[in-house]
Order: structure tokens, then C-alpha cells, then sequence
């Protein structure tokens, strides 16, 4: 007996696309700052002072009036004093009774004496008053200085998750179809039916 029937199953097809988790790294841009400073040269001098005090000098040759006065009072005090040293002297000389002629011995001493000052001095007769302080010389010197900053920037990470995406493209099916013959009640009935289709394009 022929099979009466022809099942056919059409399976399920489908399109599955996998996109795969990535981790990109973003990395910045790094910064270096130099920062320069200039030295230099640094010089501090100090030359030398010399103080030069000609007040006595000057005195020496031609005196002040103030300075006049104060030595004609100190060759005057000196004057008196020596004038009354000898005084005394000589008054003691008078007294004494073992001196037999005491005149005689004064007058004596006397002519001893010097009458006039003809010393020969050297004017001016001091000289000046020399001071002075010392020379002074500093020198500084200061490299360049060079300085780096650097800055780095931390890069950033992101995550990109993975997916799937499935597409159906053709759906199951089950297709039946009869490929027998016609079946006629009665039976019998199949001869008047049992023929060719009429071509109805001839």
C-alpha cells in the first residue's frame, strides 16, 4: 500500500551575533613644567677710608685764637711756677746763716741763666692723625636653577559589556500533504471519476 501522506518539518533557522566585552584604556596627555631661575653675580666692595686730623698740625704753625690764649696761659702758669721756684731758691739762700755771702752766689746763678729761648724747633711740630679701616670685598655668586614639574595624568578605563543578539530567520514548520488517490464511497464510483484532468490551456 503507497504511503498516503508526506510530512515535511522545516527546522527553526536563526542568525546569533556575539559582540565581545572590551576594556579600553584612555591615557592622557602627561605635562612637564620647567621653571628656570636666573642666578646672577653679586658684588659689594667696600673700599678703604683713611681719616686724616690735621688739628694739631695746624695749631702748631698757626694757632687759633682760642688755641693762642690757652698756651699763652699754660707758658705763663709754667713761667710763674719756674719764676717762683727760683725765688724760693734764692730766699732760702738768704736765710741760710752757714752761706757767708749769699748775693754773691745769687747773682752767680743768676748769670747761669739763659736771657732768650734761641732754640730752633721743626714746625709744624706734630704731624697728622692718620686713621683708617680696612677694605671690604664680597662676592656672591648663585647658579641657575632648574626645576621639572611633571604631571601625569591618570588614564581612564571603561568597560564596554559583551552582547549576543539573535535573529529568527525562518520559523519551524511541519508541512503535511496527501499524495494518494481520491477515495470514493462506494467504492464502485471511482470508475466514473478516475479519469485525466481536462488541459483547459490546450
Amino acid at each position: 500500500m503507497e504511503p498516503l501522506l508526506q510530512i515535511k518539518t522545516i527546522p527553526i533557522k536563526y542568525e546569533m551575533k556575539i559582540q565581545r566585552a572590551e576594556l579600553r584604556y584612555s591615557q592622557s596627555k602627561t605635562d612637564v613644567l620647567i621653571n628656570n631661575e636666573s642666578g646672577g653675580l653679586d658684588i659689594n666692595s667696600k673700599p678703604i677710608k683713611l681719616y686724616i686730623d690735621t688739628y694739631d698740625a695746624r695749631s702748631s704753625i698757626s694757632p687759633t685764637t682760642m688755641e693762642s690764649v690757652r698756651q699763652a696761659a699754660a707758658s705763663g702758669l709754667e713761667a710763674a711756677s719756674e719764676a717762683t721756684a727760683t725765688y724760693t731758691e734764692e730766699a732760702a739762700l738768704l736765710l741760710d746763716a752757714k752761706v757767708s755771702n749769699p748775693l754773691d752766689q745769687i747773682f752767680r746763678q743768676r748769670a747761669q741763666m739763659p736771657t732768650g729761648d734761641f732754640g730752633l724747633a721743626f714746625i709744624p711740630t706734630t704731624g697728622p692723625d692718620l686713621e683708617w679701616s680696612a677694605p671690604d670685598l664680597n662676592i656672591k655668586y648663585q647658579m641657575d636653577k632648574m626645576s621639572f614639574d611633571i604631571r601625569a595624568a591618570k588614564g581612564d578605563f571603561e568597560f564596554i559589556p559583551g552582547s549576543i543578539e539573535i535573529s529568527i530567520t525562518q520559523m519551524p514548520d511541519v508541512e503535511i500533504e496527501y499524495i494518494g488517490k481520491p477515495m470514493y464511497v462506494p467504492p464502485s464510483a471511482a470508475k466514473y471519476f478516475d479519469h485525466e484532468p481536462i488541459d483547459v490551456l490546450a
